[in-house]
């Protein structure tokens, strides 16, 4: 095992590396652009022995990826923001086809307005597409996810696409010390693809295709590809134990910081949770009792396990780091549907929206939200779902209007 400092991307890339991935179709974008550069690195230079092709789009790299997945070969590709968003009709496809490939998404916020920094909307998108999502905070937990990856999308009771996320700069870029395991220690853990009765051979002529199904057929077809998605969870399981044995890294459905005895809890997914686990053991250090708590796996949904952990809690506080226009954070809506009929469910749920566009949350947001729902336990109410956003920035975000205001007149008068 050697240990080194590798970017969030670069973690991604040896973990497709030593996955041993047979075919790799590619279409840049930023930030993940540098997962594939680094892959046709090893490529050029007869490390890694595998077909690297680039598409024309997104749409395109999907389509590819796919259909090589459902010959029995070993696949990987990875996206971000509007290319994730491109390849959507793909993505319904290649799950529905249950091509068991692994994708990794860099997280990027969404135009428009454009921004080259991370937020959650493109993969929470595509949550429903029928790809598993497991959700990465850390540069070991990005390459440990896609050696697992492979080994969840490939189990027997699955065989569904899986996406890896990991935010876009604030992890993509960032540089921490990686443990790489052995080549030996990686094969150990992921066998060759044993693909079944999916294989392409020219002396075995055998054809797959997807049929126009009347709606009772189509129905079916759909409701298994569902039940695979639920058996996700028990394979995620075994695999964690078993990669733990092998690495020492255990990694649980849900990361659970300081939740026994806490009262409030935060929920995050992402990077950004290490900004709230840093707060919670300074609030900790003031005599609070309080917990976080960061789901790995979006899809499927840890629901029993969301129970377990947030039963006799006082009060949650729901970070997203996504907005549906109209509703709110989409983690808020998925944890009170989870939650929802459970006799120990905290009383208090308390939804924010931050870190859009890669705006940063800081320790004090975090102590104000504690406080916030410790207030809102108090009188027995849950306060009303808020962007965080502070008077300073306010007051920026409208110096700029006056001055774009004055410019624009400006340019008026000169006109007339």
């Amino acid at each position: 095992m050697t240990r080194t400092l590798l970017t969030g991307n670069g973690a991604a890339a040896w973990g497709a590396r030593l996955a041993r991935i047979d075919y790799l179709p590619a279409f840049p974008i930023t930030p993940q652009t540098e997962i594939i550069e680094t892959l046709d690195g090893w490529i050029e230079q007869q490390e890694l022995v595998c077909r690297l092709v680039t598409l024309e789009s997104e749409h395109s790299m999907l389509t590819a990826a796919g259909a090589a997945a459902v010959t029995g070969v070993r696949v990987f590709t990875a996206t971000s923001s509007q290319g994730l968003l491109y390849a959507t009709e793909m993505l319904y496809t290649v799950a529905g086809w249950r091509a068991p490939l692994v994708l990794v998404n860099v997280s990027r916020g969404l135009s428009s307005p454009i921004t080259l920094e991370p937020d959650h909307n493109d993969v929470l998108a595509v949550r429903d597409c029928g790809f598993l999502q497991l959700h990465c905070a850390t540069c070991q937990e990005v390459l440990d996810s896609v050696l697992i990856a492979f080994r969840l999308a490939e189990h027997p009771q699955v065989r569904l696409p899986v996406l890896v996320n990991l935010d876009g700069f604030a992890l993509s870029f960032t540089r921490e010390p990686v443990e790489i395991p052995d080549q030996s220690t990686a094969d150990r853990f992921l066998p060759p693809f044993r693909a079944g009765s999916l294989r392409f051979r020219a002396g075995e002529p055998l054809s797959a295709g997807v049929a126009v199904l009347d709606g009772s057929t189509y129905s079916y077809f759909r409701y298994q590809a569902h039940l695979a998605s639920l058996q996700g969870l028990a394979a995620y399981e075994k695999i964690a134990a078993e990669f733990a044995a092998l690495c020492g890294r255990h990694y649980e459905p849900l990361e659970c910081h300081r939740c026994e005895d806490a009262e409030i809890v935060f929920v995050m997914i992402g990077s950004f949770a290490t900004k709230a686990r840093e707060a919670v053991d300074r609030l900790r250090e003031a005599g609070e009792r309080v917990g976080l708590l960061r789901p790995r796996l979006l899809r499927p949904l840890p629901v029993a396990h969301l129970r377990r952990a947030l039963a006799g809690k006082l009060g949650v506080a729901v970070i997203d780091q996504n907005l549906a226009p109209g509703r709110g954070g989409v983690l808020l809506t998925e944890l009170a549907a989870a939650l929802h009929g459970s006799p120990d469910a905290p009383p208090v749920l308390a939804g924010y929206v931050g870190g859009l566009g890669g705006r940063e949350i800081s320790s004090e947001e975090f102590f104000e939200m504690h406080r916030e729902v410790r207030q809102a336990v108090t009188r027995g109410e849950n306060p009303p779902p808020r962007l965080l956003f502070t008077g300073e920035e306010l007051r920026a975000v409208r110096k700029l209007q006056q001055v774009a205001r004055a410019d624009r007149l400006g340019q008026g008068g000169e006109q007339r």
